[in-house]
């Protein structure tokens, strides 16, 4: 099988510290795939036991795009729906199946296509800006897409003086509008639960009793503010404070020579750190941010959905080519990188 590579992804390592029973399922999911001619694709914040049986582990657009560019006719995508859906998106010929249908997400129900449509009608002129972690119908109501790692990039290819609305995540936008000091951001308050419940408090309490700690931060959390607050009066360093995506975290989880890296991010993404240097101690600020949504992935559904196919996840094709284009617009100002 051929494959795209991309850095922020990790191919297939053989599991580790893993018993029997483990194993005995890991050999049905592969031998199943097989049969199926299906790749199989788990995001970060899925459970340690789906990410390592996977053949490519990482965030939602980057997995899509491999995805798009393999020979599997079959992608199974242990995530969230709008994930699969992204895959569906960009690879429309292909069956796309995800463990569980019911694995939504929190952030990306924060807007429906009818309500952006009704804030674009308050702005007109204005340019959408919209999260990947967003529905394919709210793509396709969306002039341009943009991860955690591009957001930055993409707003400013958009001429100053033109108004933004982005959606749906407000710590995102609200860290965008900061960074560039842009008035005419107008940005969708939304959230993703899981991310909005890593605090202030959480931060600084660990901050404090951890004070020679590197600080991993996801730009969705609802801490993000607090911790460039704390970096600029001096309580943190400002170099050892990095505002990430789950690919970015990646990145610097390779190349930080810190002995304890505090991580604001749902818990999944501890496993892949630890993996990427196992000299460091990586812990969480929040413990309990777990995506219930991410954990409806177990190890019975997804042997069950490759050799059963279900949930098959479609897209409708008009709506799918409209999306189409406000991914590739985005793909076209840069590579997205480090996706969520």
């Amino acid at each position: 099988m051929t494959t795209v590579t991309s850095p922020p992804l990790r191919a297939r390592r053989p599991a580790d510290n893993h018993d029997a029973e483990f194993s005995a399922w890991a050999e049905q999911v592969r031998h199943a795939a097989r049969d199926q001619d299906a790749v199989i694709l788990a995001h970060n914040y899925q459970d340690p036991a789906i990410q390592d049986v996977a053949d490519h582990v990482g965030d939602s657009l980057a997995l899509s795009r491999i995805a798009a560019g393999c020979d599997a006719s079959t992608i199974v995508f242990a995530g969230v729906h709008f994930m699969a859906e992204t895959a569906k998106i960009l690879s429309p010929d292909k069956r796309v199946l995800i463990p569980d249908a019911r694995a939504g997400c929190s952030l990306a129900d924060c807007i429906t296509a009818d309500q952006l449509r009704e804030w674009k009608a308050q702005y007109p002129g204005a340019v959408v800006v919209s999260y990947v972690n967003t529905t394919a119908a709210v793509k396709a109501e969306t002039d341009i897409c943009c991860t955690s790692s591009n957001a930055l990039e993409v707003v400013r290819s958009i001429p100053d003086d033109t108004d933004v609305l982005f959606c749906p995540d407000q710590f995102l936008g609200a860290h965008v509008r900061r960074t560039l000091g842009r008035d005419n951001i107008h940005t969708w308050m939304g959230e993703c639960h899981v991310h909005a419940d890593i605090s202030p408090t959480d931060l600084i309490d660990q901050v404090h009793a951890n004070p020679d700690a590197e600080l991993f931060v996801h730009p969705e959390c609802g801490c993000t503010t607090s911790a460039l607050w704390l970096a600029g009066q001096g309580e943190l360093p400002p170099e050892r404070t990095r505002i990430l995506s789950t690919g970015g975290m990646l990145t610097a989880a390779r190349a930080t020579s810190s002995e304890k890296v505090l991580v604001a991010t749902e818990v999944g993404m501890l496993h892949q750190l630890r993996r990427a240097n196992p000299t460091a101690d990586f812990e969480p600020v929040n413990p309990g941010a777990i995506c219930p949504f991410m954990k409806l992935t177990t190890r019975e559904k997804l042997l069950s959905c490759i050799q059963e196919g279900h949930d098959e996840v479609t897209v409708d094709p008009r709506i799918a080519a409209k999306a189409r284009r406000a991914v590739e617009r985005m793909i076209a100002i840069g590579n997205p990188g480090g996706g969520e």
